[in-house]
């Protein structure tokens, strides 16, 4: 089923890739700079650049005397922060970006309950290696954790299942980056180090997340691929999408795990936008979710919001 879905996402990307080719491009902040592609001699000589985007989301709902059921008040509030930092300067590239996602839905019946937390910092950098500008030796660094508590519910009775650092992944790779377009690359790398971090005692002694009980970090070495896509789909409809493939030289190769994360935003004017996230997440190591705990299984997380957004300055200039 994981080859399956991997194959999926795969021709997926690919897909919109090719057809970007045919049409303007504007991509996110995350991968290119929010703003109409500039031609080559444009851009040539500029070192650093910088920006970013906040966005918050809220969802609320209310019941009088409902005869069909249902809670008596909803409310759900998401936030998404991005910053990025680029630097380029002859044939060397460097690229910093930081993503984090908090969110909290409360509800009469439930009470507080988080449904969003994670940060994610990926820093890249590329040597080219072609006249072309599409080929890169690079060195990929990521790591990615989350900041509160979270619990699973089983008979409306919480129970921790992760807190900051519980799990984290920490990643080194070394690979090639291709580059055909502006808002499209895909890195690959035949020699990736993998560490999981729980760092929770309780948990550690549970021997979750494909850690051994008892231990606090767990090594992996293994090959990794991540691709990265943003598009335009009209005027004000943007897309970015990030697959994250790995898979463990040691522990059946064959089940790649899978990191997928895809946002859609709809603008509608300066300030008021509405956001589409999907995220799927695949660990062949993670038996938190599978029948009666024992086996791996799909994570899925959707998440549909209407709110505030702004874009941070951007800030382009030469260093001296």
């Amino acid at each position: 089923m994981m080859k399956f879905l991997t194959l999926f996402c795969l021709f997926f990307i690919l897909l919109f890739a090719g057809s970007a080719q045919d049409m303007p491009v504007r991509t996110l902040p995350t991968e290119v700079f929010n703003k109409t592609i500039k031609k080559e001699n444009d851009t040539a000589h500029w070192n650093w650049k910088r920006g970013g985007l906040v966005n918050l989301n809220a969802s609320q709902g209310s019941l009088s005397n409902w005869a069909a059921g249902g809670d008596n008040f909803t409310l759900a509030i998401n936030s998404y922060f991005n910053y990025f930092v680029f630097y380029k300067k002859g044939r060397h590239t460097w690229d910093n970006n930081l993503d984090m996602n908090f969110g909290i839905m409360q509800t009469t019946s439930l009470g507080s309950r988080k449904n969003d937390d994670r940060f994610d910092l990926l820093s890249k950098y590329g040597f080219q290696v072609d006249s072309a500008q599409k080929y890169y030796v690079s060195g990929l660094f990521n790591f990615r954790s989350q900041f509160f508590d979270g619990y699973t519910y089983a008979n409306n009775v919480g129970t921790i299942s992760s807190t900051l650092l519980s799990p984290a992944y920490l990643l080194f790779s070394l690979g090639m980056d291709y580059k055909p377009l502006p808002n499209f690359s895909v890195f690959l790398s035949p020699i990736t180090s993998r560490a999981t971090i729980v760092a929770n005692r309780k948990l550690a002694d549970k021997g979750v997340y494909g850690v051994p009980a008892g231990q606090r970090i767990f090594n992996q070495v293994g090959a990794f691929s991540t691709i990265n896509y943003s598009l335009t789909l009209g005027k004000n409809v943007t897309y970015k999408g990030r697959m994250d493939l790995f898979s463990d030289y040691k522990s059946k190769p064959g089940n790649v795990d899978v990191y997928f994360t895809n946002i859609m935003t709809f603008k509608i004017n300066r300030f008021l936008s509405a956001s589409y996230n999907l995220d799927m997440i695949y660990d062949d190591d993670v038996k938190l979710f599978g029948p009666d705990k024992d086996s791996p299984a799909l994570q899925v997380k959707s998440l549909l919001g209407i709110g505030f957004q702004m874009k941070l300055a951007q800030v382009t200039h030469q260093a001296q």
